[in-house]
């Protein structure tokens, strides 16, 4: 059993599965293609993250949507710890964050991940997205695979 929440972006639990992040794709992309975004940057109410806890209340995968203004938002830092990969967490991540949008009112999802990602990339198109041009604040990185779902 998982249980996903909602979290505070300046959290220690968020930010130990951030930096679990971090590390990870340190070892597959160089520095200018990691585009991480840190939430300490962002305004409280340009951001909504989640964490899932196991059925002992651990943290074990996270996700945030930030906001853009514009009726969209990007799907920032989603993460499972190895171990618990290929449970559909991922899924449950992903719905969650559509809910969140949908509750403040995006009519659109995009997200930026990696190529080397390709278990990610396979998440995201079971779940519906579809692959796009960069939008922004990116510009074409051969690294990078973007990506958009409409939520009306």
């Amino acid at each position: 059993m998982f249980d996903v929440i909602e979290i505070e972006k300046d959290s220690d639990e968020l930010a130990i599965l951030i930096g679990e992040l971090d590390a990870f794709q340190s070892t597959l992309y160089p520095a200018e293609s990691n585009h991480c975004l840190d939430f300490s940057t962002v305004k409280e109410e340009d951001i909504r993250c989640i964490i899932v806890r196991d059925g002992e209340g651990n943290a074990i995968g996270c996700g945030a949507i930030f906001l853009q203004g514009d009726n969209a938002a990007e799907i920032k830092r989603v993460y499972i710890r190895p171990q618990y990969r290929g449970n559909k967490i991922g899924e449950r991540i992903v719905a969650s964050l559509e809910q969140l949008a949908a509750e403040s009112a995006c009519h659109v999802l995009r997200l930026e991940t990696g190529i080397h990602q390709q278990p990610a990339i396979t998440l995201y198109q079971r779940c519906g997205y579809q692959r796009c041009d960069p939008f922004p604040p990116y510009i074409e990185d051969p690294l990078s695979v973007f990506m958009y779902k409409s939520l009306l």
